[in-house]
């Protein structure tokens, strides 16, 4: 096969159509329009660029539309091909979103959409989403709004800002009743609540989580709770290392109760040995801290 055939296949075949003949199915709650998750069991496929890529949320495997076919078959590139090639003209399920994309200014950028944003209020309805369904107590929100970690997002969600070390916004994890997903043109770093100087750093996976676990821990003096977003971003992985060599850090993964969330630990330990810092593995109860959080009511 000639080299414009490959790159033809490689244009015309997605990965949603390999997954899909695979027996993976969209799992939409922990999708965004960015990165549609897919499942088969224990089995985590996460598809970004439009469809064109593709990563494996528990190992480091990652590529096109190929290196999904051997990673999923474990056969040679002659194999893969024909295999491609068999689906051409496959058209595999779209997710159905609940929200409409809406057009932005392109001229505004990520800070200025953040603070043209309101921050909660008693009684406004995004305080009434963390308090009444996701059993956030009042010192909690309080904590985060005061930090300037939250914004009033559309239809009742919220918005939870990640911020760089010197304390920039750099985007924000976005979760509501009918939403979730992470803010467009933004970048994931950290969401950090909690002392600046803290040395006890409480790694999850979502804002929601880091602070169900501040209000199970009663907002630890000592300690900042800290998510990653769901993803395991660069930048992430910098920021992450940097909390880690502080004199006298302990690194904490509070990720969640399953096969990702051990992963997730995993990566987080061998940063804590290369940087010769203490590190505690912290599991939920439950599935997850904001269900243990609900759990213990």
């Amino acid at each position: 096969m000639e080299k414009r055939d490959i790159e033809e296949l490689r244009e015309r075949v997605p990965c949603a159509a390999v997954l899909e003949k695979a027996g993976f199915a969209i799992d939409l709650k922990e999708s965004t329009r960015k990165a549609v998750k897919y499942r088969r069991g224990d089995d985590i496929i996460i598809v970004i660029h439009d469809g064109k890529g593709w990563f494996d949320a528990l190992s480091d495997a990652k590529g096109d539309v190929f290196s999904l076919v051997e990673h999923l078959d474990d056969i040679g590139f002659t194999e893969v091909l024909r295999q491609v090639s068999y689906l051409i003209g496959f058209v595999p399920s779209e997710a159905v979103w609940t929200r409409q994309v809406r057009d932005r200014d392109p001229d505004i950028g990520v800070s200025e959409r953040w603070r043209a944003r309101r921050k909660p209020w008693r009684g406004s309805m995004t305080w009434r989403y963390l308090r009444d369904e996701r059993a956030l107590p009042e010192t909690v929100i309080r904590a985060a709004i005061q930090q300037d970690r939250l914004r009033e997002g559309p239809r009742g969600s919220m918005w939870a800002a990640h911020v760089d070390g010197g304390g920039l916004v750099t985007g924000w994890e976005e979760r509501g009743p009918e939403w979730r997903g992470f803010a467009s043109g933004g970048g994931k770093v950290l969401f950090r609540l909690g002392p600046i100087g803290a040395l006890r750093h409480c790694v999850t996976e979502a804002a929601i989580d880091a602070m169900s676990l501040a209000a199970i821990e009663e907002l630890r003096s000592d300690s900042l709770y800290l998510s990653t977003g769901g993803g395991w971003a660069p930048a992430t992985v910098a920021a992450i290392r940097g909390l880690a060599s502080h004199p006298g850090a302990l690194l904490v993964a509070a990720t969640d109760n399953n096969e990702q969330g051990e992963v997730f630990a995993g990566r987080m330990e061998a940063i804590a040995a290369a940087a010769t810092c203490a590190y505690e593995r912290l599991r939920p109860r439950a599935g997850d801290w904001n269900e243990e959080l609900c759990t213990r009511g």
